[in-house]
């Protein structure tokens, strides 16, 4: 496999500079948001963004304004090396690294309405991580101005307030979904995988498991109330899991649904600890 070299950059103006031209040259451009800590289904986004775009810049910004518990921001994992050199095999036109105080040279007190889909689900647990995903998503759009953006399925929410954010501020920015990936034992791939240890990760693999179970019991006529009953006993009986949630919504507007029969198409979403890693994940139903 040949190793394509991989523009770096750290400086918003030197970037913008490289953009300018790729557009004076009539080139598409695809833009990857990441934390870092890639995995192969970052490395998806980067392989989608090549085949529809002309050029594929990949930002790595572990973004300290979404995060409201500051021990969780100071254990997110941290692999730069490992991360340009996976984006060089990857054959990743670009990557951008810049520092926080790069990103925010001053105090981002943006608020963003979002109406309710900030406030339940990811956004109840944990408040004002929305309003940072929004502003610091807002400002990679406006130094990038790609012409799509890739993101991948496991995020549903998040993806949702992304598109909103489009919306709202009139970007002409096509917001491209990818499949969720996942590991060899169903667990959906997340950069915190990489802080669960043994025993945890052995918990962990219960979640797409029960998630598994959600579809065939709606399709016996289990009403929600039950489902929901039979994810939360099953958690409970193995222990060393902490849900914040687990819901089972409109795929629409991600209202939670207390009947089938309240929405045409359903998604059931989890989030918990295991340890202290919160994991998330979703299943659509229909």
């Amino acid at each position: 496999m040949p190793v394509y070299k991989v523009l770096i950059f750290t400086k918003i103006s030197e970037l913008q500079e490289f953009l300018a031209q790729i557009r004076a040259n009539k080139k598409s451009i695809g833009f990857v948001p990441t934390m870092g800590a890639l995995h192969p289904g970052h490395i998806s986004l980067i392989n989608t963004s090549k085949i529809v775009c002309n050029v594929t810049i990949c930002s790595i910004f572990v973004n300290p304004t979404q995060f409201n518990d500051k021990n969780d921001l100071e254990r997110y994992p941290k692999t730069p090396q490992i991360d340009i050199d996976l984006l060089k095999n990857a054959g990743c036109d670009a990557v951008f690294m810049p520092s926080a105080e790069e990103m925010y040279p001053v105090k981002d007190e943006t608020l963003f309405d979002f109406g309710y889909l900030d406030k339940i689900l990811e956004g109840k647990h944990r408040p004002g991580h929305f309003n940072g995903v929004a502003i610091v998503v807002s400002k990679f759009f406006n130094i990038v101005k790609p012409d799509q953006a890739f993101f991948g399925g496991k995020d549903y929410q998040q993806v949702m307030i992304i598109k909103a954010l489009t919306k709202k501020l009139d970007l002409n920015i096509k917001i491209v979904v990818c499949p969720t990936l996942r590991e060899k034992d169903g667990l959906a791939m997340s950069s915190r995988n990489t802080l669960l240890n043994a025993k945890e990760r052995e918990v962990a693999k219960i979640i797409p498991k029960l998630m598994n179970q959600v579809l065939p019991l709606k399709e016996k006529g289990m009403q929600i109330e039950e489902i929901k009953a039979h994810i939360v006993s099953e958690l409970n009986k193995r222990g060393n899991y902490e849900l914040d949630y687990f819901a089972i919504c409109d795929t629409e507007t991600l209202k939670e649904l207390n009947s089938f029969s309240e929405a045409k198409h359903h998604i059931a979403l989890i989030a918990c600890y295991v340890g202290k890693i919160r994991l998330i994940d979703n299943l659509l139903l229909s």
